[in-house]
């Protein structure tokens, strides 16, 4: 609820009143150490086998009901809310009197005992209480809570106070993570760290963001992908890892991009990408089975079905499909010919591989709404995967593709080097070229590959496509706690939070 600059400076100035006023009667409006015996949903779930028991409960108030010498208040925590009960005879005049001076926001502390009311609301009569925090600006109106999208993300603090659904998603998507650790370490799969900042940008076909290191006068790119580092300790001999790390990619935003994006990267020494196959699908079904208690999901008003088997369908095949048929292509001009007759716009000096993946994107991908391996990309978009034996045009690469969503990439990787550099030559024509998003030249991980890569399958599955998947979310920022945004004009967050009934 937008305010006028004169209301907001009034309820914001009445505050400051409220502050004063505590500390000229001795009272720290900003109080220290406060020991929980209980969470709100303990209370609220066990109230009828504690009525008697003495509970110490800590939380933001989020209601206020005054009725003479009794108030209530509803106090919400991580977990939920509970209604407070306040008498003057329980907690004595002198502190009910201080009553007045809590709003809606405030973080208290209360001492007392549960009870049920006559209307069987869970309730904590309280004894004693004690200011922990005094909140100087007014919460969004209180009965629609924060719902511009835009705020939303731009001050997920107020977002997360007044949503519990907001709360809910990322307890959610941290549950998520911690069981797809819990699912690779299972595995034998060991957790590394590797760079952020990279001399050589790397690892996937993006542009990607430069910075510059001052003690060394040298520029360095923000990773967009952890591939070749994780690939150069396969070399080393640790056959089986994992990271689950920042990757940054400077190109445009949508519902299903951002710029700053949390990717799983994993590596299985002799392995293929059939073994990465069976592992997505496997992983997938287990976290939708342990999150959301089962493997059927609802998404984008389908009803998906996660568990294994997924279908494996080629590009050609798939495209095939649509009409289109790749084989009776002999150059890039009858790429471009049957983009055109399709509707697809796609670059004058698109090579054919390119535009048979804009095809895809455009004709294919929002038609797959049950999981599907999109399997076998031609070559020149995926220089880091090995050839297909028998039709060196492909290569054992795939896309796992979820409810019209890329989920992830995979491939059985390319460890031959002399055939490593001239794909990264063939990439460098590319940028020559225009294609800013071609793959660069690393010196440093031909040379790792000399030294002998085993047949290794590789997998990157997008962190937040996957929440986004299993909470129901709609947009990738729904999931990021803190999506970039433009910054908000000045003054602006002034006027956009607060509700006239407040007081």
């Amino acid at each position: 609820m937008n305010l006028s600059r004169e209301r907001m400076n009034d309820l914001i100035e009445s505050r400051y009143e409220k502050l004063k006023a505590l500390r000229e009667a001795g009272i720290d409006p900003y109080g220290s150490r406060f020991e929980t015996t209980h969470s709100t949903d303990q209370i609220s779930c066990g109230v009828d086998d504690m009525e008697g028991e003495r509970v110490s409960v800590a939380g933001r108030v989020i209601a206020v009901r005054s009725h003479g010498k009794v108030t209530f208040m509803d106090l919400a925590d991580r977990s939920d809310s509970i209604q407070l009960y306040f008498q003057i005879d329980n907690v004595g005049e002198a502190q009910y009197e201080t009553l007045a001076h809590i709003d809606i926001g405030d973080i208290i502390g209360v001492q007392g005992n549960p009870f049920r009311t006559r209307t069987d609301e869970p309730t904590v009569q309280v004894e004693s209480f004690e200011f922990l925090t005094k909140s100087l600006r007014p919460l969004p109106e209180k009965w629609h809570g924060l719902t511009d999208v835009d705020l939303r993300y731009r001050y997920r603090y107020v977002d997360l106070m007044v949503n519990p659904q907001a709360r809910g998603l990322f307890v959610m998507r941290s549950r998520i993570v911690s069981q797809m650790r819990r699912f690779l370490d299972d595995a034998g799969y060991l957790e590394v760290e590797t760079p952020t900042m990279h001399t050589v940008a790397g690892g996937a076909l993006a542009r990607p963001f430069t910075t510059h290191h001052n003690a060394l006068d040298m520029t360095l790119y923000l990773r967009i992908a952890t591939e070749l580092h994780l690939k150069r300790l396969i070399v080393g001999g640790l056959e089986k890892v994992y990271e689950i790390g920042k990757v940054f990619r400077n190109e445009g935003m949508s519902r299903q991009h951002s710029p700053e994006f949390t990717m799983l990267e994993l590596y299985l020494a002799y392995g293929d990408y059939h073994d990465m196959m069976e592992l997505t699908e496997s992983m997938v079904s287990h976290l939708a089975e342990a999150v959301c208690g089962n493997t059927e999901i609802e998404y984008g008003g389908h009803v998906i079905d996660l568990s294994p088997p997924w279908r494996r369908l080629s590009l050609v095949d798939a495209l095939a499909q649509c009409g289109v048929d790749v084989r009776e292509w002999d150059d890039d001009v009858d790429a471009r010919a049957a983009a055109q007759q399709q509707g697809v716009d796609v670059d004058e000096d698109a090579p054919m591989g390119k535009i048979m993946d804009e095809l895809v994107d455009e004709l294919v991908m929002p038609s797959l709404i049950q999981p599907t391996f999109l399997m076998d990309h031609p070559v020149d978009i995926s220089p880091l995967a090995r050839r297909k034996e028998g039709d060196p045009e492909y290569t054992y690469r795939f896309e796992p593709v979820v409810a019209g969503m890329e989920m992830g990439n995979a491939f059985s990787e390319l460890n031959d080097p002399r055939e490593q550099r001239r794909r990264f030559e063939a990439q460098l024509e590319q940028r020559e070229s225009g294609d800013d998003e071609a793959h660069v030249m690393d010196e440093d991980f031909l040379l790792a590959l000399q030294y002998g890569m085993p047949p290794t399958g590789g997998l990157g599955i997008g962190v937040d496509r996957l929440v986004m998947l299993l909470t129901g979310a709609e947009s990738i920022r729904d999931v990021i706690l803190f999506p970039l945004m433009r910054p908000h004009e000045e003054n602006e967050q002034d006027l956009i939070f607060g509700d006239e009934d407040e007081e």
